[in-house]
């Protein structure tokens, strides 16, 4: 099967509620995950909620990793969408998870813009 981009949905749950309100921890996760996928950081963007929470993109020329935090419940959304084959999204776990360290963690993975081959 042939496609155009990997991308990983990760429920985080049971999460280190302060790494989840921290914005410059998130900021540095996601430059570590990057830099572990093998992508290219175009820029990051994130926003520290009041009272508690964060969200943050980073945009990559091979699309994008994204956080949106609950430090109230421990959970974490993040995606992690990436194409090229040079790239590979699992790598950006570990970074991850050394940083928030979930107690427990779903990943669903998906196949983005699969490519039908002719006559099928």
């Amino acid at each position: 099967m042939r496609y155009l981009g990997k991308h990983l949905i990760l429920e985080l749950w049971g999460c280190d509620p302060k790494a989840l309100d921290d914005q410059e921890g998130i900021e540095k996760m996601l430059v570590d995950s990057v830099n572990a996928c093998g992508a290219t950081l175009i820029c990051i963007k994130t926003h520290k909620f009041s009272p508690q929470g964060v969200t943050g993109v980073a945009v990559l020329a091979e699309s994008h990793i994204s956080i949106h935090t609950w430090p109230e419940l421990g959970y974490a959304a993040i995606d992690v969408f990436t194409c090229g084959s040079h790239v590979e999204p699992a790598n950006a776990l570990k970074p991850i998870r050394e940083f928030l360290k979930p107690k427990h963690l779903e990943v669903l993975d998906v196949k983005r813009g699969i490519i039908l081959e002719e006559g099928k």
